[in-house]
């Protein structure tokens, strides 16, 4: 039961690293990015490719990953997302749907529809017993959780408590106002879509080996990311950290007691806690719903 816990805890942190770029551009962008799991595969091939053709350490992997993801977030935001702002809804919906699809096939033509296989560092093969072997933690997901809980933590102060934060919120309240007190909007959405193509970036380089990585990542986990983002809220972190854990957790415990209800048990979950809260988990008073 509690080995079950700790790898639930473990796959909801790594959920939350990948989903949280798509609560930041939903909430205080206003934007549906439904190619962010694009960016997370990109990570992830990046990762596989530097480690299994060239020889990377692992640990540098991972900021060449984020670094790469959110290049290509910056360029595409420049050049795609940008005129896609002022669109309705549904015009986002179609256009990153219809960018998704063309991550799938580009990346199926070029690497390959095979599954991709990451062979982890020797210091991350391990496992630790503890409490006569009720509780056994893979050291790659100690690792995980260590990764994705400094992460949120930074996140959260950088979002709270920098001027980059202010600067973020007041353009989105109202860009015109904030342009005329000298806040480049136009950088400051720039950045934080990069920031939050970044964050894709690395958890695909992390979940890799958790989650499998072939050209229909950004498809069969798009669903994930939403039900993240809906059940958690989008007006705080804390909102799709909790949904993410919870979402995690019921995952692994469901196909570990009742496998053959696959993901009845997500959807169900997802389902009440949308019927008991509509707007999500937290809800700041006077923020985005």
């Amino acid at each position: 039961m509690l080995t079950i816990l700790f790898d639930g805890i473990a796959y909801g942190m790594l959920l939350f690293i990948l989903a949280v770029g798509l609560s930041v551009t939903m909430g205080l962008m206003n934007f549906i990015n439904l190619a962010h799991g694009a960016f997370a595969m990109v990570g992830g091939y990046l990762t596989v490719e530097l480690m299994q053709r060239h020889g990377v350490p692992f640990l540098v992997c991972l900021p060449i990953a984020f670094g790469g993801a959110a290049l290509l977030g910056a360029v595409l935001e420049r050049t795609l997302y940008r005129p896609m702002y002022s669109k309705p809804h549904l015009d986002q919906v179609l256009f990153s749907i219809g960018l998704t699809f063309m991550a799938v096939a580009a990346a199926d033509y070029f690497m390959g529809s095979q599954q991709q296989i990451m062979q982890l560092p020797d210091w991350l093969r391990g496992r630790t017993e503890l409490a006569d072997g009720a509780l056994g933690m893979g050291h790659y997901r100690l690792f995980i959780i260590a990764i994705c809980a400094a992460l949120t933590l930074g996140l959260q102060a950088i979002l709270s408590k920098t001027r980059f934060g202010s600067r973020l919120r007041a353009s989105v309240d109202d860009p015109r106002v904030a342009a005329g007190m000298g806040i480049n909007v136009n950088l400051v959405f720039s950045a934080t879509f990069a920031v939050g193509s970044g964050l894709a970036g690395l958890g695909g380089a992390l979940g890799a080996e958790v989650l499998g990585l072939d050209p229909t990542f950004p498809l069969k986990f798009m669903v994930y990311f939403l039900i993240v983002v809906a059940v958690g809220g989008t007006s705080s972190i804390t909102g799709p950290l909790l949904a993410a854990l919870l979402l995690g957790i019921a995952d692994v415990a469901g196909k570990y007691y009742i496998p053959k209800l696959g993901a009845f048990i997500v959807y169900s979950l997802m389902i009440v806690i949308l019927i008991w809260r509509p707007q999500g988990l937290f809800v700041r008073k006077g923020g985005k719903s």
